[in-house]
């Protein structure tokens, strides 16, 4: 079995070899042992955080991870930006014809891998193979489960004036790194997609604060995208200080020779969390004892006015408007 056909995802005896051989060896576990049409799984006590994404990244495979280890944490994050503790995954497979068994291994590999590190199990999934020309090698669709523990409520619409603005690390990475390998840029860059799941970081954080406000992953249209809509939802001001916002140096190499903002990029493993001014230093050091949070920084507060706006101080003492982006400036970025 060295490529896939249209066989494959027929649901006959090939069908029964790719998932006993290759997914449910990788995500095995008394769930999706069972095999049947659906996974049987035990109540929670909590509220239920349910989310469902889909992922067809170009490239697959970039410095730092590939379409696999990107769909689990980025499945993961939108569930603990509820406060949630992730429980349970589903993943569909969409895939073309002809792909080579052993590029989808190692993406299903990566995937049991990083499910490993958020503490969540693959309990349900899908295949699905399409005719040459019909799908780009590989599309993967996740939904998480996750349970909500009791007195946590974390919304963007929560943000009052008074909270602090914080980052986990720095902003744009994941972005960056995917332009360079898309666009051939041949840039000497050591930079790493930041993709990871945060379910540990955001316990952490709400063991320091369980009142914190928001929890965001800017992803699709970055951290300028990500504060604009909590500025709506909340009918809040917030002002970032330019100064303060961590961005690596190649980051912003890349973005000035190409014109772009850091502030707009995809990041896969970082978060935004506004919490109560008072509790500001005690989430801050409960991030920066965390791997995935190390260079966790304070980067602007939120203000009465102007409602549902973002607004950027810079060096020189100026400020200006950030706008929500309108249109995604690298498609196909997850």
């Amino acid at each position: 079995m060295e490529l896939i056909t249209l066989a494959h995802g027929a649901g006959g005896s090939l069908t029964g070899v790719l998932i006993k051989e290759l997914f449910r060896r990788h995500f095995d576990n008394e769930f999706l042992a069972e095999a049947h049409d659906s996974a049987r799984l035990p109540g929670i006590a909590g509220k239920l955080a349910f989310t469902t994404d889909s992922y067809v990244i170009d490239p697959l495979f970039f410095p730092g991870g590939n379409i696999g280890k990107l769909a689990v944490c980025g499945t993961v994050n939108d569930l603990a930006m509820s406060g949630a503790r992730p429980l349970y995954l589903s993943c569909g497979f969409i895939i073309e014809e002809g792909l080579p068994v052993s590029l989808l291994e190692s993406v299903v590999a990566s995937m049991a891998s990083a499910a490993g590190e958020a503490g969540v199990l693959i309990v349900a999934g899908d295949t699905k193979v399409v005719n040459r020309g019909a799908a780009d090698k590989l599309f993967v669709n996740t939904s998480g489960i996750g349970e909500i523990p009791q007195g946590i409520d974390i919304s963007g619409g929560n943000a009052k004036p008074g909270d602090s603005v914080i980052a986990s690390g720095t902003l744009g990475d994941h972005g960056a790194v995917i332009l360079v390998e898309r666009e051939k840029l041949g840039l000497e860059s050591p930079l790493e997609s930041d993709c990871a799941p945060l379910c540990g970081l955001v316990a952490d954080m709400l063991e320091a604060c369980p009142d914190i406000r928001v929890l965001r992953d800017p992803t699709r249209g970055g951290a300028a995208t990500a504060l604009n809509e909590i500025a709506v939802q909340s009918q809040v001001g917030i002002e970032i200080d330019e100064e303060t916002i961590p961005v690596r140096a190649a980051v912003r190499g890349i973005c000035e020779i190409l014109g772009l903002d850091p502030l707009y990029l995809a990041n896969e493993g970082k978060l935004i969390a506004i919490v109560p001014a008072g509790k500001t230093d005690a989430v801050l050091k409960a991030m920066q004892s965390h791997p995935y949070g190390r260079e966790a920084a304070i980067i602007g507060r939120v203000l009465p006015e102007p409602r549902g706006r973002l607004v950027l101080k810079t060096p020189y003492g100026s400020r200006r408007i950030l706008d929500i982006m309108v249109s995604d400036s690298l498609p196909r970025i997850c």
